[in-house]
Formats: structure tokens, C-alpha cells, sequence
């Protein structure tokens, strides 16, 4: 038996790291497709794994998952009632956020912060490609910055492209194992490829037309940094369906909504219609800021079912 750590999964095959040793291929045994995730990929990026060598084919078997100290999930694309498992044993997890050239809206952003506060990941946010930006834009994006650091978030704002700000970004993630995520198209190869250019990730256009991103990354990959850490690139995700988030507790997820909730009239006061609700007297007051309350009331109501 042998141990590792998987850094590539394609859905049928993993890469598998041993400690001091080469990289091996593996495989699953069927009993991890019964997982009690309901997972489209029961084995992820991440994982600490068990396995023994296939004398025959050379390749490995994947016996035995590690317990998980974390992982972030989402809502699977084809499946509604499976998840997909993004990375597991993650020490952060770091959002690129493009005011344009895509747009990432607030609905996709506070999104991915519920499912990232659910499995207590730290994030910080990442505002990429602030060379393409004019006036209007930069004011956008520092209005953003504001709501979300005024919630506790760390924030950052650089252009991969030019190389700006990327000594910051080094520090921030030196020797620890991080989740780079974010649309098609918000630049996450070509800031791994500033920060690592021996990496040479494949990068591409966005569509002039749809303004949307190009996939270029087809597959969870977690590649080693020379400065220290590791970083785990994942495909463009298009929407961030949430699941296994109790409705009553949403708003625990959000932070500044779960602080003022406990002043209100009712313990269980959904935030929607009940008298004496602290949080919507909060927004009112301009304490919380409409688009994180907004985000709030449409996932509690199932709203936005492409999850954009």
C-alpha cells in the first residue's frame, strides 16, 4: 500500500503524488461512486488517498480516501442532485473577480462566499484585469472592494497582465494549498503563469461577442509553486448552484446579516416578512448593503436557477 496526494482528477483517472515518489495513475474502486456526498467525483484535488499498485497495467487502485479536513462543493451541472466536489484540504480559497471582459455578478460572488463560509475556507477576492478598466469601471469595482471588505473579506486588486501587484500576491499564497476559481475567461492561467511562468498554462481569449471566457482549463489540476504552496486550478465555472445548505440556516453564511440577526423580535426570523426583523431595519438603515441582501433573499427562494 501506498499514499498520496491526488493532483489531477479527469473523472475517471487521477494523478497521484507520493510524498518522495513519482506520480502515479489511478484509478477508483466502484464502492467510492456510492459515496454519501452523492458526489459526481467522490475523489477530488486534494485528497490524502490509499492505494496499491496493478502489477498487470502498471497503474494504481484508489482504496481508501483520508478523512477530509475541508472541501467546498457546488451543485453539479448535469445532476441536480449531486454535488461536485472542487477541492478538498484547502487552506484558502482565492476568488478572481472581474468587473468585465467577463462581468462576475454579486449573486455568483456571495454564491461562492456562503459555500466557502459553510466549510469555514477563508477567501479573499481577487479584482483582475484592472488594465482594461476605465473610469466607470474603477469606481465599480472600488464600490465592490467596499461591501465586501466592510463584511471582514480580504481584497486585492491587480492586472496579471502587466504583472502588477504580483509580489503581494506571492505572500498571500506562499507555502500554503489554495483554490483559484472564478468565470471563463477572469484570467486564472495567465495569473498562475505570471506567478509560476514555468508552468506555461494554456490561456486564451474571451468571445467578443458573448463577452464570456473560453475553457482552457478542462480539469481540476493542483500544480507546485517554487516560492512555497501549491495552488489548484479549476475549470471556468460558468454558475454556483449551492446544495446541502439548510434554508434556516443561510443566513448564518452571511456574515454581517448572522451579527445583526440576533436582535431581532423572532429567533427564527427568516429575514423576509416578519415584524421586528433587525436585518431588514439594518438595510434599510444602508448597515447592510442591498446586493448582499438581495443575494441572501434569492437563494433562500430558490430564485436565479441558473445560479449566474
Amino acid at each position: 500500500m501506498k499514499e498520496g496526494v491526488v493532483i489531477k482528477s479527469t473523472g475517471s483517472w487521477y494523478t497521484v503524488k507520493e510524498e518522495a515518489g513519482p506520480s502515479v495513475a489511478c484509478r477508483i474502486k466502484g464502492k467510492f461512486r456510492l459515496d454519501e456526498l452523492k458526489s459526481t467525483n467522490p475523489v477530488s484535488v486534494g485528497d490524502r488517498v490509499t492505494f496499491e499498485m496493478d502489477d498487470i497495467t502498471g497503474n494504481g487502485v484508489i482504496t481508501h480516501i483520508h478523512e477530509r479536513k475541508n472541501y467546498i462543493i457546488r451543485k453539479a451541472t448535469n445532476l441536480s442532485k449531486q454535488t461536485h466536489i472542487l477541492a478538498a484540504n484547502i487552506d484558502q480559497a482565492i476568488l478572481l473577480v472581474t468587473i468585465n471582459y467577463p462581468i462576475t455578478t454579486n449573486i455568483f460572488i456571495d454564491r461562492f462566499l456562503t459555500s466557502a463560509e459553510a466549510y469555514r475556507i477563508p477567501v479573499v477576492l481577487l479584482f483582475n484585469k484592472t488594465d482594461r478598466y476605465d473610469t466607470k469601471h474603477l469606481a465599480q469595482m472600488e464600490e465592490l472592494r467596499a461591501v465586501y471588505e466592510n463584511v471582514g473579506y480580504e481584497t486585492r486588486a491587480l492586472s496579471a497582465k502587466n504583472q502588477e501587484n504580483l509580489d503581494e500576491i506571492r505572500e498571500l499564497l506562499k507555502d500554503k494549498t489554495t483554490l483559484i476559481a472564478g468565470h471563463s475567461g477572469v484570467g486564472k492561467s495567465t495569473l498562475i503563469n505570471r506567478l509560476e511562468p514555468g508552468l506555461n498554462l494554456k490561456t486564451r481569449d474571451i468571445s467578443r461577442f458573448h463577452q464570456s471566457g473560453k475553457h482552457t482549463t478542462t480539469f481540476a489540476e493542483m500544480h507546485p509553486f517554487s516560492f512555497g504552496g501549491y495552488i489548484i486550478d479549476t475549470p471556468g465555472i460558468r454558475g454556483f448552484g449551492l446544495i446541502m445548505i439548510e434554508k434556516e440556516e443561510l443566513y448564518h453564511y452571511f456574515r454581517e446579516i448572522f451579527a445583526v440577526s440576533q436582535q431581532c423580535q423572532f429567533h427564527n426570523c427568516t429575514h423576509l416578512h416578519e415584524p421586528g426583523c433587525a436585518v431588514k431595519q439594518a438595510v434599510e438603515n444602508g448597515e447592510i448593503a442591498f446586493s448582499r441582501y438581495n443575494s441572501y433573499i434569492s437563494i433562500l427562494l430558490n430564485k436565479d436557477e441558473k445560479y449566474r
